[in-house]
């Protein structure tokens, strides 16, 4: 499929550029904010890294998917982008695994038999009409959270559980290692959850 798609590019076939672009605007759009400040910002980023698939498809070898190599040249666009505007997301400060706690450390206990347990363990969804988990507000609190998340670890999710890609697509396009991706990936979805939590403790 993909190759079928770059040759009609390379060819120049507006509908299938048409085609990329209803699939995945919307997704680079989002992918675009986490590194830039605002939406008009992120928009030109997302303008820009099309003409740089434009004028690259011509040397696309395809050594990863077409789908990793679009979001490859909007993160490097992004990037430049975000860097000029001294907001740029430290992937390359990311070779270690720092000692940022996934989950507060007073959520566990910390004397006695049951030190290193949990105090109060995380609360059970399954209770909860699934009407109320997919609601509007729920899904904004959600959105908030991500927002609220170091840039590093709000891309990370964004891209796997919001855009749905594999880990394996988000390290080759954040240029990240597997233990990063998923250490940034526990700690920003544990963050999430603590949100959650706290919202439909509340309601």
């Amino acid at each position: 499929m993909d190759a079928e798609i770059v040759e009609a590019l390379r060819a120049g076939d507006e509908a299938a550029f048409a085609m990329l672009v209803a699939q995945y605007g919307a997704s680079m759009l989002r992918v675009a904010q986490m590194y830039v400040r605002t939406r008009a910002v992120a928009e030109e980023v997302v303008q820009d890294a099309w003409l740089g698939v434009l004028r690259g498809i011509g040397s696309f070898e395809g050594r990863s998917s077409l789908k990793t190599w679009i979001f490859r040249i909007l993160t490097n666009t992004a990037k430049t982008r975000g860097e000029r505007e001294s907001r740029s997301v430290p992937f390359s400060a990311l070779e270690g695994v720092d000692d940022e706690a996934a989950v507060e450390p007073e959520r566990f206990q910390s004397e006695g038999r049951w030190a290193g347990h949990w105090a109060a363990p995380p609360s059970p969804w399954t209770d909860i009409p699934e009407n109320r988990l997919l609601s509007t507000e729920t899904r904004e609190v959600v959105a908030r959270a991500i927002a609220a998340l170091p840039p590093a670890q709000a891309t990370v999710i964004t891209m796997r559980d919001v855009e749905g890609f594999d880990s394996e697509d988000v390290c080759n396009v954040l240029g990240i290692t597997e233990t990063n991706q998923r250490v940034l990936l526990h700690r920003a979805r544990s963050k999430v959850r603590r949100a959650l939590e706290d919202y439909l403790g509340d309601h």
